[in-house]
């Protein structure tokens, strides 16, 4: 997970080998395998604030597979036990890919602010290790570079909504993260450049 997240120049909350197999063993996971047995994809439950919160975390998918519809698979399997072990509980997920923001938008996930999710400080202390914790921490846990969606089973919209409202405003929501990018990591890039970001920032809105 920490290798791919890397790779993509994301963050990632890193979790030990045995937190994600005690996940296995309590059966709050997804394991997607070929037919022989060849691992594929990967996501696990996080309960936070006595089981009123639940995450999906940690997705994953092996290099050959991906683009090929697993991540949607996982997602909405994974889903599908949150709600049936957590039937009342608020799925949560943060993250900074419009792919996953269109496959949780199908299930039924809206954009919220970070204010909705969990304040447990146990799950906030997961970003620790992310590269944007900084970010996170300037912003007194109000924003960072990761968009938050919430599928609330008291209150929600259809998924048919949601995954409408993505598709409209999809470009709409792929300008605001290009603009996180630029509005929180301007100072920690001028930081670190001393004061050298014109290039970055030119690079950042015309890639």
């Amino acid at each position: 997970m920490a290798t791919s997240a890397a790779a993509r120049g994301t963050g990632i909350a890193r979790r030990s080998p045995e937190y994600v197999a005690k996940k296995m063993e309590e059966g709050k996971a997804v394991i997607a395998l070929t037919p022989q047995n060849d691992w594929v994809g990967f996501c696990y439950i996080e309960t936070w604030s006595h089981g009123e919160y639940v995450a999906n975390s940690g997705l994953i998918v092996a290099q050959p597979y991906r683009k090929s519809g697993v991540a949607r698979a996982i997602k909405r399997k994974i889903f599908e036990l949150s709600c049936e072990k957590y039937p009342q509980a608020k799925i949560f997920g943060l993250t900074t890919g419009l792919a996953v923001m269109k496959i949780n938008s199908e299930l039924g996930y809206e954009p919220v602010t970070y204010s909705e999710l969990t304040q447990d400080e146990a799950f906030w202390a997961g970003c620790k290790s992310c590269v944007n914790y900084e970010i996170l921490m300037s912003k007194d846990r109000k924003n960072c570079m990761c968009t938050a969606m919430l599928y609330d089973p008291a209150d929600h919209y259809e998924p048919e909504e949601t995954k409408r409202f993505f598709e409209e405003n999809k470009k709409g929501l792929e300008r605001l993260v290009r603009f996180k990018e630029w509005k929180l990591l301007r100072p920690f890039i001028k930081k670190s450049s001393g004061g050298k970001s014109i290039g970055f920032l030119h690079h950042l809105f015309n890639r």
